[in-house]
């Protein structure tokens, strides 16, 4: 049985990193970001349907994510039709990710709203990327676009990380060098492999 670790963590706390460390240690890893990238990105599967609910999000390139985000971003009932709309699909193809290594001893779906929606339910153990308040800050606000009023509306969407780290299995925190991540991700795969 392949044992599913669900892998989250709140915005700008280092959870990209932590799963490119599992794929260089050859475990599978079902990004959910990267499926909505797709689904919204120039031919996506979902592009057309994002227009017709949001006009003028949209363009040859698919979706335009700021003018998205200016649409759904402080107001819930927006926001709530989008995620009506990229949820299911997203899950669809989650479950062809799941067929696909069926075989393998374990997987990471990396899930950043984990605990926001039922994810958490739908995985065997959750780890959680965390790192103090102040060097989350530090990083989201260096990201091209970003603002404190537009990361402050998106923690406001977002589960506490002093709730997800209550929740979990285990915490990498990733104010410590990456080669510290590194080696407890190392050692949690070869634990989790029998090894």
């Amino acid at each position: 049985m392949t044992i599913r670790i669900g892998l989250t963590g709140s915005i700008g706390m280092g959870k990209s990193t932590i799963a490119a460390m599992f794929r260089r240690l050859g475990v599978p890893v079902f990004d959910s970001d990267a499926e909505v990238h797709a689904l919204q990105g120039p031919g996506g599967a979902l592009v057309g349907a994002i227009e017709r609910l949001f006009p003028g999000t949209t363009g040859p390139n698919g979706v335009d994510r700021a003018a998205l985000g200016r649409a759904v971003l402080g107001d819930r009932a927006a926001l709530r039709r989008l995620e009506r709309l990229i949820h299911p699909a997203v899950r669809r193809r989650r479950a062809l990710f799941l067929r696909r290594h069926a075989a393998r001893p374990m997987v990471v779906l990396d899930i950043p709203l984990l605990f926001e929606r039922t994810g958490w339910r739908q995985v065997d153990s959750i780890l959680v990327v965390s790192a103090p308040a102040w060097m989350q800050r530090r990083r989201v606000l260096a990201r091209p676009g970003m603002t404190g009023g537009r990361l402050a509306r998106i923690r406001a969407l977002q589960v506490r990380d002093s709730v997800k780290r209550a929740r979990a299995d285990a915490v990498i925190d990733t104010a410590r060098p990456k080669s510290a991540s590194f080696a407890i991700i190392r050692r949690m795969v070869t634990c989790m492999r029998g090894g």
